[in-house]
């Protein structure tokens, strides 16, 4: 692919007479200049625009997420990801209302499922079409797909056509997440992109301090519907900022051919979560033959869609899909009992339990603001030291499961576990595109969205089955809620064991990576 950078970003690449500087080899990029991925700045520490006459540097041309170049891109972005997050944190909230109103209570659980299984067919299809005809043309069809979605859901005069509309903002909601990481690597240099993912970090994170709010305001004055409805012209409009960057999203010169039987797989993984979390909601002896046909499939889906040794945390890039799944197991399996504990163990009303889940959110947003601010410190060493306090957080919250104790202890320690997510979160994107190779970028990246959901979907899981047997008397709830941190913990361990290998491996293995990985 061309260079889509302009020449004051291209100038950080490149040495005089357009040559490259010699770069670190455990920081060498699979994509060969002058659009490789893991490209860094120029040897001595200079900036963009260093190596002018005299050595001059104009402060103006210093490049940035929000300089003349990237503005709208970047505004663009961010917009497309907070609104999908508000949608995501939302619908939670309204769908109690919505079921009601559709006299579908007995399929409660089907807007969900169809979701997810539809999210992860997205995630390849976007993957596919990204690396294949570019996001300027994949884009589009994600975004066309989400909006169709809210509008069907919006207009669902039945439970079936509702949760028809839950699958294709599953379908766009994949497609566009996948894009973002190919955008970011088109149309940013590697030294924008700490300050990019932190942004995006902050987008991700900042709905769920308003989301379920403002869900719940508008359900109950003015309609469930408006959640969806709503959202609509701020998706499109968001879109159009992103496409209106054009020259900086091009497409490949050599597209991959397709593989069209990656989306069946995809397909059957997604069933195997779905399986898997109907089993854990059961507690009979029907629960044990789903569990392994759920754990079949999603064995056999995944197999084809992630890289080879992603299972064993292989060095180099399986290493960096294999964090991104830790890190998200590891925090959201305990994020999802944090309100449960509060109330029914320490008596705190839904505001006061939901305050831990905030504090979270605001240490997250922090953290990825803090480390794109040091763009030269490696990568991998922030991710172990995010893994380090996810770690410590989720050890400490074990304070909030004692009865004697109160539940204080949560809001300190989930602002912890919150840091913790934001220096990894942002430093595995970082990760991604410096050793993705530019035409498998896309198929990359949906790998990575794909262990996030996997083991996130598993941990949430998990907890689930502890719970279940809570109420069923066969254990206490704060017995539970130990058992589940102690497996979320024990994620984030060894995540920071193995942080180390998600660094870049030398320049020789990382260009054969783009033939190898395919075949895992």
């Amino acid at each position: 692919m061309k260079d889509p950078l302009p020449p004051p970003l291209a100038s950080s690449r490149w040495g005089a007479g357009g040559h490259s500087e010699a770069v670190p080899a455990r920081h060498a990029s699979s994509a060969g200049p002058p659009s490789g991925a893991g490209a860094r700045r120029l040897s001595g520490g200079k900036r963009p625009g260093a190596d002018r006459v005299g050595g001059e540097v104009d402060a103006s041309a210093v490049p940035g997420i929000l300089d003349q170049a990237h503005r709208r891109t970047t505004a663009g972005l961010l917009m497309l990801v907070t609104f999908i997050a508000f949608e995501a944190m939302a619908v939670g909230t309204a769908m109690p209302t919505a079921v009601a109103e559709l006299d579908g209570l007995a399929w409660y659980g089907w807007p969900f499922s169809a979701f997810l299984v539809a999210s992860v067919v997205g995630m390849v299809v976007g993957g596919d079409a990204g690396d294949r005809r570019g996001p300027r043309v994949a884009l589009p069809w994600g975004v066309a797909a989400f909006a169709a979605g809210l509008l069907v859901a919006g207009l669902a005069g039945s439970m079936a056509v509702f949760i028809a509309g839950r699958a294709l903002q599953g379908l766009g909601g994949g497609v566009m997440v996948v894009l973002l990481y190919v955008i970011a690597g088109q149309a940013y240099d590697s030294s924008l992109r700490p300050r990019l993912f932190g942004a995006i970090s902050a987008a991700w994170v900042l709905p769920a301090l308003v989301g379920p709010v403002v869900a719940g305001l508008v359900t109950t004055h003015a309609s469930w519907r408006l959640v969806f409805l709503g959202l609509l012209p701020l998706i499109v409009l968001g879109a159009l900022l992103v496409l209106s960057a054009g020259r900086s999203l091009t497409a490949p010169d050599r597209p991959p051919p397709p593989a069209r039987g990656r989306r069946w797989w995809a397909v059957l993984a997604g069933l195997g979560i779905v399986a898997l979390q109907y089993a854990g909601q059961r507690l009979d002896l029907l629960a044990v033959p789903v569990a392994v046909l759920g754990a079949g499939a999603l064995v056999a889906g995944l197999r084809p869609l992630l890289p080879r040794g992603t299972a064993r945390v292989a060095r180099g890039l399986p290493a960096v899909v294999a964090s991104r799944g830790l890190l998200a197991g590891a925090f959201f399996g305990m994020d999802a009992l944090i309100p449960l504990l509060l109330t029914t163990v320490h008596g705190y009303s839904p505001t006061a339990a939901g305050l831990p889940l905030t504090a979270g959110a605001v240490g997250w947003a922090l953290a990825s603001q803090l480390q794109g601010r040091f763009p030269q410190v490696p990568r991998e060493r922030l991710l172990r030291l995010g893994f380090v306090l996810l770690a410590a957080g989720l050890a400490a919250t074990v304070l909030a499961a004692v009865p004697a104790l109160g539940g204080w202890p949560a809001y300190l320690t989930w602002a912890l576990a919150g840091l913790g997510m934001g220096l990894g979160m942002p430093s595995v994107g970082v990760l991604l595109l410096e050793q993705s190779p530019e035409h498998r970028r896309g198929a990359d990246s949906a790998a990575l969205q794909i262990a996030d959901v996997t083991l996130s979907a598993l941990s949430i899981g998990l907890a689930g089955v502890l719970v279940a047997a809570a109420t069923e008397g066969l254990l206490g709830l704060p017995a539970a809620v130990t058992a589940s941190i102690a497996g979320c913990t024990a994620l984030a361990l060894l995540g920071a064991r193995l942080a180390g290998r998600a660094a870049a491996p030398p320049r020789e293995a990382v260009r054969g990576a783009g033939t190898t990985l395919a075949a895992s």
